[in-house]
């Protein structure tokens, strides 16, 4: 387990583990690497993150993460394993269930609500880019990607 404060000092955990976490997962995110870059999304708000989101009702957590991961993107992937489970002890507490795949397909992206489409970065350009998400700047961020890393070689 892997314990870091997040931007906002809120207290969070990271596991590799499989096993039960205290919270289930209402959240997705996805970690797609394809040709060398990492698939963000643009959000309006947050700026450059990984796509993901909320699990709607009746939604498997890999159906959630196709879903959103499209949604934000325009990008179908496939071959979803499961990564890592990201525990944020806010308010209300949250866990994100963390997710690898692969492209499928790349579809044109037609602007949603919150986000302005994607953008592929090389791992140098998630550590430097100006515009990233709070949350992309985080210990547990950076220690969920030496661990996906290792994975780059095989995609």
């Amino acid at each position: 387990m892997f314990t870091f404060l997040d931007q906002n000092g809120c207290k969070c955990e990271l596991s590799f583990d499989r096993g039960p976490f205290e919270i289930e997962p209402k959240h997705v995110l996805v970690f797609v690497f394809y040709n060398g870059k990492w698939l963000c999304t643009i959000n309006k708000k947050r700026g450059i993150e990984f796509p993901g989101g909320k699990v709607e009702p009746g939604e498997t957590l890999e159906e959630a993460a196709i879903r959103e991961v499209y949604e934000e993107t325009a990008v179908k992937v496939t071959d979803l394993k499961w990564f890592a489970y990201y525990n944020v002890h806010e308010t209300t507490p949250f866990c994100k269930a963390v997710f690898t795949g692969r492209v499928e397909r790349i579809d044109e992206f037609v602007e949603e609500h919150e986000t302005l489409g994607m953008t592929w970065l090389t791992s140098e350009e998630l550590e430097t880019h100006p515009n990233l998400s709070f949350y992309m700047k985080d210990d547990g961020m950076k220690k969920m990607l030496q661990e996906v890393k290792h994975h780059e070689r095989q995609w």
